[in-house]
């Protein structure tokens, strides 16, 4: 018996769904210095000033929701975003917080800036909106402060 296309498809399939669930699995796993925090926990750490908070969201996510107290605002699209974060962080050792509306895009940072080599990094899996990981943040009803630009 001989493969036959439909063998072929078939194996073709299981290998790709084989491969996608463990490229999303290991995605999931936290780079090298990198933690994670709930938004009590966070803010509690803000007012001890032993982190350094980040708001990476987008300047109309910034004045529709306000920022978390404490937070420093640097949208992760501008093309300075690592220039700008550590210009922030001067000669500061404090661990870097990131935080965005449900904990996506602070994921995917906190993988950039561990390969830019800026550690120890906190990522907020919950961000200000809510997500799997919790709440939130506003839920939570953590303060805020209005986004001036």
């Amino acid at each position: 018996m001989g493969l036959t296309r439909r063998t072929l498809l078939t194996g073709l399939a299981v290998t790709s769904g084989v491969a996608g669930t463990a490229y999303l699995l290991l995605d999931q796993v936290p780079p090298d210095g990198a933690s994670e925090m709930t938004p009590p926990e966070l803010l509690e750490a803000v007012r001890e000033n032993t982190v350094l908070l980040v708001d990476i969201r987008r300047p109309d996510e910034w004045a529709k929701t306000g920022l978390a107290e404490g937070a420093t605002p640097i949208d992760m699209r501008r093309p300075d975003f690592l220039e700008a974060l550590r210009a922030q962080l001067g000669a500061d050792q404090r661990p870097v917080a990131l935080i965005c509306a449900r904990g996506v895009r602070s994921q995917r940072m906190t993988r950039l800036l561990s390969d830019a080599g800026i550690t120890p990094i906190i990522d907020v899996p919950e961000g200000m909106l809510g997500s799997a990981a919790g709440p939130g943040w506003l839920k939570r009803s953590l303060p805020v402060v209005p986004w001036t630009g």
